[in-house]
This record gives C-alpha cells, structure tokens and sequence, in this order.
C-alpha cells in the first residue's frame, strides 16, 4: 500500500455492536451497504479512509463518486469552517454573496446559451427539476430515457431511472419511456471502435474507423421508441453521458449526437445527466456531455460539486428558464445556502489549481491500460470500460458467452479487495461490474496497488474455482 502521512484520530465513539443494534433498530431496513460485516469508517483523508479499528484503505469509490478533489481536503475544509462561522442559512428570499460568486464561476464553464442557474441539494432533486422545465417549456409529457439509466429514486425520476432494483409496484414517473441502451457490449451490436475510450469491447466488427455500424442499429432502435412508445410531440430525453449506476457503460461514438437531433425533431428538449460524470472527472473534457460533440439544453449536476456536501444544481437557457417561472413559483429553501456555494466554489477552485483534470485524463489513461491487461489475464474479466476516472470492469462466466459472473463470486472478491484495503463500487443490472471512480487527487502509485489488488483477489477466485 502507498505510503499515507495522514494520522486518524483515535476512535471513542459507539462500539460496532451497538452501531448495528442502532442501525437495525432505528434506520432503514433497506439493505444498502456493502460486505458481510459493513464497514464502520471513521475518518477520511484525501484518497485515504480510515475505519473504527485505525485500518486505512484506499478509497476508489469515493462515496459513491462523490468526494470529488480528496476526503476533507484543507482548502475545502478551510473555507466551509470559515462560512461556518460567518453564516449558515438564509434562504433565497434574501442574498448573500456566496451563491452569486458560486453562480458566476459556474456560468464561466458552460457554454453558451446555458448560464441560468437553480440550486438543489441533490441529484434526484435536480432531474426533478429538469423534468418540470422539459414539459413546461415543451407543453408535452413523455420524457426517454434509456434501460439501465439511474436518475433519481424520489417518486418522479424512479420513472426515468430504469434498473430493476430501484423500480417498485407502485405508480410512479407516469409518462416515462424507455428505450434501448446502446451497451455495445453487453447489447446485441458492438464492436471493437465504438467507444470514446482507450479500451474498446473484445467484440469484432468490420467497420471502416469513420463507420460504426452498431450505432446505425441502436438508432433504428432509438426511432422505433419514437415511432411506437410516445406520443407525436415529445417533452425530453435524458441521458448519462457514461451510465453510472449500470456500470459505467458507454455508448457508440455519435449515438448522443443523432438522439440529440431527433428529440429536437419531435419538439422536446435534451437533458445531460452530469451527476457522475462532470467537474473534470472523464479528463479530456470539463463536463461529460462535451465528450460527444452534443450541446444540451439542460444540464443536471451534484455529487462531485460539493465533495460530499449536499449540493446540487440545474443549468439551462434563458428561454426554458422564463417557461419554468410562467408555470411555477419555482422555490428550495435549502438550494443554494452559503454553506453550499461557498464549499462549491472551493471545490472548482481546487480542481483548477492543483490541475484534477489534467489528472484524471493521465492517471485515469494509465488505470486503464492496467486494468485492460487483468481482462487479458483472466477469462472471468469480461470487459474493461470508461473514460478517465470513471471505469468498469464487467465480471463474466466466460467471455464467449458474456453471461454475468453469480452475484455470490462476485461478492467474493470484492471481499477479498476490502481485505487488502482496497474499496471499490458495483454496478449493473446482476452487480456483476466493479465500478472504479476515486477522488480526482489519485496517483499512479496508488493505481498500481489497486491493480495488484484486484490480480490477487482475482487469482484466489481462480484458485477456489479449481478446488
């Protein structure tokens, strides 16, 4: 493991018995953590997270892509203490300075016409809000959305968020549709150009390197969804620029592009989910939907915006702004506290400073090429995907049939990288794919550990197989 500088503090809080007598007593009984016995952390660090015992892991899931410029960074931690003293709240019926600097900085890094910004505090939030704008600037209802796309789980966008464990029975989202996922890996078409990546699928194709014939199907496909599953006149489309929750999947390149153009065709608006993928983190651009030639017409964005704190934000034109306010009396009582813009500003002056997407763009190259050579290693690593520091590493039974590894194998070696003080996420429809996105502050040495990590986790899978 790297080297750390960092000494956690000494635990004396709740014992980890009592933390699961509390947790099952009194706090959701959705099961949401991960490992047979969760982990109790206890303090962070950087890229570093430390638990109630003093172990120290390797954090390459950064709370879920959120902790984006490093755990409790001083420069974050400095001014959200200095706001802290000064002021907390006030809502918007009065100003204060932070939400108008944060507002402008903001602007400065989205392109023209999109500088009309509304504040939130999360990303459900924010895809609320953006499917209000689409269907009142629109005067339409039925809003795409793509299979295996997550948007939210408030009552509204579980309607667009389409992986099973997050559906439930009851009515919700009405006037949602989706359509198929250009996965060209695990979908039907795909080849070995399609991907704005480093690392392309295992699958073959004959296609000419200025002609993706898989994108050609999964249009006809986008086409039927508007010829048969909505109405004449449509509000929107939604889309991840890279899917997160699904395990990092990428489209075919100019798939986004051409979607963008038929949306626009049947009269609705064209909304770029940025919740895992904006403020730096695909490297070779700021903001996600920029990687695919496209120009929304809203942007959603929180996680990394706040580094962890409860931030979020949707940007848009002028003209779907004055729709918003002509059928609503849009208000947030916590959106856009001082708390909140100050921390944000902070974070976006980190990420220029200590140059965070230049250093997803290198370190996150670097990852991927590691971990492509564990796909080439072993039959069980179907795919290796993504873009700077958002990747995916899709298990499978065998990579002809590309069936999903059992969830329990699965389980397995991410057990076995805990062990060695490496946390990486999951994703996907079966939770077969590691889902790798650590804080933008990660170095090649770190890298190097994880890789050896998951070779050795992925080595004693192959060893109790055999047995």
């Amino acid at each position: 493991m790297p080297p750390c500088d960092f000494t956690p503090e000494r635990y004396q809080s709740l014992t980890y018995n009592r933390v699961l007598q509390i947790h099952k007593q009194h706090l959701s009984p959705v099961v949401t953590a991960y490992f047979q016995e969760p982990l109790l952390l206890h303090q962070g660090h950087m890229q570093w997270l430390f638990d109630s015992e003093g172990n120290r892991y390797l954090d390459f899931f950064s709370g879920i892509v959120t902790v984006s410029v490093g755990h409790c960074h001083p420069k974050v931690n400095a001014v959200a203490q200095k706001q802290l003293s000064r002021l907390w709240h006030t809502s918007s019926v009065f100003f204060h300075p932070p939400i108008h600097e944060y507002a402008e900085k903001l602007s400065a890094l989205l392109p023209e016409p999109l500088k009309v910004i509304f504040m939130t505090n999360s990303g459900s939030e924010a895809n609320d809000l953006a499917m209000l704008m689409a269907r009142a600037h629109s005067s339409h209802t039925d809003i795409i959305s793509f299979r295996g796309a997550y948007h939210g789980s408030s009552p509204y966008t579980l309607g667009l968020t389409n992986v099973g464990t997050f559906r439930m029975e009851l009515p919700s989202g009405m006037g949602c549709q989706s359509t198929m996922c250009p996965d060209v890996f695990r979908g039907p078409w795909g080849g070995s150009h399609c991907r704005d990546s480093p690392v392309q699928t295992i699958r073959q194709c004959s296609c000419a390197p200025d002609c993706c014939q898989a994108k050609d199907q999964y249009i006809e496909q986008f086409k039927d969804t508007l010829s048969t599953s909505v109405a004449k006149s449509i509000a929107g489309f939604f889309a991840e620029p890279i899917q997160g929750v699904n395990g990092v999947v990428q489209y075919p390149k100019g798939f986004l592009k051409e979607a963008f153009e038929l949306v626009r065709e049947r009269g609705g608006v064209c909304i770029a989910d940025e919740v895992q993928t904006g403020f730096g983190r695909l490297g070779s651009h700021f903001w996600g939907f920029q990687t695919h030639d496209v120009l929304p017409d809203i942007v959603t964005m929180a996680k990394g915006i706040g580094n962890g704190f409860p931030m979020a934000a949707v940007v848009t034109t002028p003209e779907i702004a004055k729709s918003l306010a002509q059928c609503v009396n849009h208000f947030n009582t916590f959106g856009g506290n001082p708390m909140a813009c100050a921390i944000g500003s902070a974070v976006l002056e980190v990420i220029k400073e200590e140059n965070l997407q230049e250093n997803s763009q290198e370190v996150g190259t670097y990852m991927l090429l590691k971990f492509a050579r564990l796909r080439d290693e072993f039959e069980i690593v179907g795919d290796v995907r993504g873009k700077g520091l958002m990747i995916g590493i899709e298990m499978v039974q065998d990579k002809t049939s590309r069936q999903p590894l059992p969830r329990e194998e699965v389980n397995q070696i991410h057990e076995d990288c805990k062990h060695m003080g490496l946390l990486i996420g999951r994703g996907g429809i079966f939770s077969q794919t590691f889902r790798i996105a650590p804080s933008m502050c990660v170095t090649k040495p770190d890298v190097d550990f994880a890789v050896e990590v998951l070779r050795s986790a992925l080595t004693q899978h192959m060893e109790r197989r055999a047995k």
